[in-house]
C-alpha cells in the first residue's frame, strides 16, 4: 500500500517548444507553447513537488539539444519542486550532466532495456525511474517505434536499482481516454518498486482513480492540463 501519490505534470519538449505527441508518433504534433520554463513556472506556483520532462529530440536522435532548457526548468523549480528528466539518456555521461543542471531523477526507456546493468551503473549517479513504454504489454523502445521483446511483467524484475517505474501505455498516450487502471495494478502487484502512471489521462476522476488503487506512486499528466481538462491546482486538491 502506498502511502504518497504524487502528481507530474509533464512538459514534452521539441526543438525548445512545449509540445504533445499523439499515442508517441513524431508527425501527429501539437504545440502548446513556447516558452517551457514559463510553463514550469506556472507548475511550480501551483504546488506541484515535481516536474516530468520529456526531450523529445533526444528520444529520436541521442542528442541531448534540450539540455540548457533543462537546466533552466529545473532552476525555476529548484527549493520547491523535484524535476525528473527522460529521453535520449544512453549513458552515465548523460546522466552526469543532467543531475549537473540539477535534475533530481533521468528516466531510462530504451537503454535500459538494452543494458539494465547501466542502470545500476547511473544509479550511482543520479536515482533512475525506468520507462516500461508498452503497447499491449509488450515493451516498445527507440522512441516508441520498435518492440523491446518483452513483457512489462518481465522487465521489472531486471531493474533491482530502480528508484521507480514509469509505465507507459503507448496506445493511450495524448488520446484522453482514461488509463490503464487495471494493467497498472497488475505491474505493480509483481514488484516492491514504486509505480508511477503515463498515459491516457483526461479527467480528474481518472487520477483519483488511479490513487485509489493503493499500490501505485503517481501520476503523468500532460495533455489533459493543455487541453484545460483541470489545472495543477484542481488535480492537486483532488489527490490531497
Amino acid at each position: 500500500m502506498n502511502t504518497t501519490f504524487d502528481l507530474y505534470p509533464a512538459i514534452d519538449l521539441r526543438g525548445g517548444r512545449v509540445v504533445r505527441l499523439t499515442q508517441g508518433k513524431y508527425d501527429n504534433e501539437t504545440i502548446y507553447g513556447d516558452d517551457p520554463v514559463d510553463v514550469a513556472r506556472g507548475f511550480v506556483d501551483a504546488g506541484a513537488s515535481w516536474i516530468h520532462v520529456v526531450d523529445l529530440d533526444a528520444a529520436k536522435s541521442g542528442v541531448g539539444t534540450n539540455r540548457e532548457v533543462i537546466g533552466r526548468i529545473a532552476r525555476v523549480a529548484r527549493g520547491v519542486a523535484q524535476v525528473q528528466v527522460g529521453g535520449g539518456i544512453r549513458s552515465i555521461d548523460d546522466a552526469r550532466e543532467l543531475a549537473s543542471h540539477g535534475v533530481s531523477r533521468v528516466v531510462m526507456g530504451s537503454a535500459a532495456i538494452a543494458a539494465p546493468e547501466l542502470v545500476s551503473e547511473v544509479a550511482k549517479v543520479v536515482p533512475v525511474a525506468v520507462g516500461l513504454d508498452h503497447r499491449g504489454g509488450e515493451v516498445s523502445v527507440s522512441g516508441w517505434t520498435k518492440s523491446g521483446g518483452r513483457r512489462v511483467e518481465e522487465c521489472v524484475g531486471l531493474f533491482p536499482e530502480a528508484a521507480v517505474f514509469v509505465v507507459t501505455d503507448i496506445s493511450r498516450d495524448g488520446m484522453l481516454q482514461g488509463p490503464d487502471v487495471e494493467g497498472l495494478v497488475a505491474v505493480a502487484g509483481v514488484t516492491n518498486t514504486p509505480v508511477i502512471a503515463s498515459g491516457g489521462v483526461a479527467n480528474i476522476d481518472d487520477l483519483v482513480a488511479l490513487r485509489n488503487t493503493g499500490v501505485l506512486a503517481g501520476v503523468i499528466t500532460g495533455k489533459a492540463i493543455y487541453e484545460g481538462r483541470f489545472t495543477v491546482v484542481e488535480a492537486m486538491e483532488a489527490l490531497r
